[in-house]
């Protein structure tokens, strides 16, 4: 595969610049020489709270954090990424830790779904008590 750009991905990567207000060759260089058409698809849809939306640039970008550093998700270069442009936007790290503290109870669900079901099979299997 040819390492230049075509002139529909070049045009597609200066307006998702434009749009999203940043570029990552590592996330999206890939995307964008594999499926120009999906990658375009993929753009209409992120850029659409950029264009019209009314939370603020920072807020937008906390978003993305909690999303990327969700225990189902965890993405680190997205994770980089958007803490970047949370900072770029004027972001404090308390505020930052403070979605990776809101979002870490993700995972506590393990817990408060499994533990019962585990109490229940160990009396059905005759365990006893817990």
């Amino acid at each position: 595969m040819s390492d230049e750009l075509s002139e529909k991905q070049k045009q597609l990567k200066e307006r998702f610049t434009k749009e999203r207000g940043y570029w990552s060759e590592e996330i999206w260089s890939p995307v964008l020489r594999l499926d120009a058409d999906f990658f375009e698809t993929y753009l209409n849809l992120s850029a659409h709270p950029w264009k019209k939306g009314v939370l603020p640039p920072k807020i937008k970008e906390f978003i993305y954090i909690a999303i990327d550093v969700a225990v189902t998700h965890l993405y680190e270069p997205g994770i980089r990424q958007h803490i970047g442009n949370a900072l770029k936007y004027g972001a404090t790290k308390e505020e930052i830790m403070e979605i990776f503290e809101l979002v870490s109870v993700l995972g506590i669900h393990t817990c408060t779904t499994s533990v019962p079901i585990l109490i229940e099979e160990l009396k059905k299997a005759g365990k006893g008590e817990v």
